[in-house]
């Protein structure tokens, strides 16, 4: 049976990319990227469609580029639609991409954006097949970091929010837990300003624990259509029994923070 393994991390691996030529211009460029997504997206879920005018020198028309998550499902495609006309009157090239991919690359492990994991995990589980539970989320920012009055009438300030989230598959079993600090300095300059800059962070810290969350799971695509969900087991993953009473989240500050430096988010 075939198997094939989803990462929630950009995928930047040549088998993953598509390029699509000999578009032909008798559709305008919204109706091509209609064109093009209805067809490659029944393949898989696209992380990017992209549709671009000929060079000048070349006749008139289009080409695309196009990265599946899953190298499976782009050799599918590529074999299912290379000279097929699609959705015009004339055959598609349709290619896997030959071109090198540098080696700080093709090792990279960045991880997808919070938008791009929802979309990744409702596509290939459901809008039922996975949970988030917020366990914490703290506010750790000290009285004495607000600064001088500025010229303005506004005051510096920084705040910093923690979040300790769980991620729950809850048809497969499968549970995982991870942490992340926010901060932001700004000119306070009224209530209202500092009640959205909160409000931001909240939302901001929120997103980024679901974030690291999804970097240790594994979407397992089976042949017959199932999917299957693992989560890596890492040195860093919290567990359970590990986050009652305090827990010490390390290195989700900006860069330049001390990368010793330890916050304690308290889960009540």
């Amino acid at each position: 049976m075939e198997v094939d393994v989803l990462e929630f991390k950009v995928p930047v691996e040549n088998n993953k990319t598509l390029f699509v030529w000999d578009i032909q211009p008798s559709h305008t460029e919204a109706q091509i990227y209609d064109g093009l997504d209805a067809v490659f997206s029944s393949f898989g879920p696209l992380y990017l469609l992209k549709v671009c005018p000929n060079a000048p020198l070349n006749p008139p028309g289009f080409y695309a580029l196009i990265k599946f998550y899953s190298a499976a499902q782009a050799s599918k495609a590529q074999r299912q639609t290379d000279g097929r006309s699609l959705f015009q009157s004339s055959p598609l090239k349709v290619r896997l991409s030959s071109k090198q991919t540098p080696h700080f690359l093709s090792d990279s492990s960045r991880p997808l954006s919070h938008a791009r994991c929802l979309e990744l995990a409702n596509h290939c589980l459901g809008f039922d097949g996975w949970t988030s539970d917020i366990i914490t989320l703290k506010e750790l920012s000290d009285e004495e970091e607000e600064e001088e009055e500025e010229e303005g009438g506004g005051r510096r300030r920084r705040l910093r929010f923690g979040c300790l989230l769980q991620l729950s598959f809850p048809h497969h079993g499968q549970t995982t837990r991870a942490a992340a600090v926010v901060e932001d300095s700004f000119t306070c300059t009224g209530p209202d300003v500092l009640l959205q800059k909160r409000c931001k962070l909240q939302r901001g810290v929120r997103e980024k624990a679901l974030v690291q969350a999804f970097a240790a799971v594994l979407l397992i695509l089976l042949g017959n259509g199932k999917v299957m969900v693992e989560v890596k087991q890492t040195s860093d993953q919290l567990l359970p029994e590990q986050t009652e009473g305090v827990l010490q989240v390390r290195e989700f500050a900006p860069e330049e923070e001390d990368e010793d430096e330890e916050w304690d988010l308290t889960v009540s």
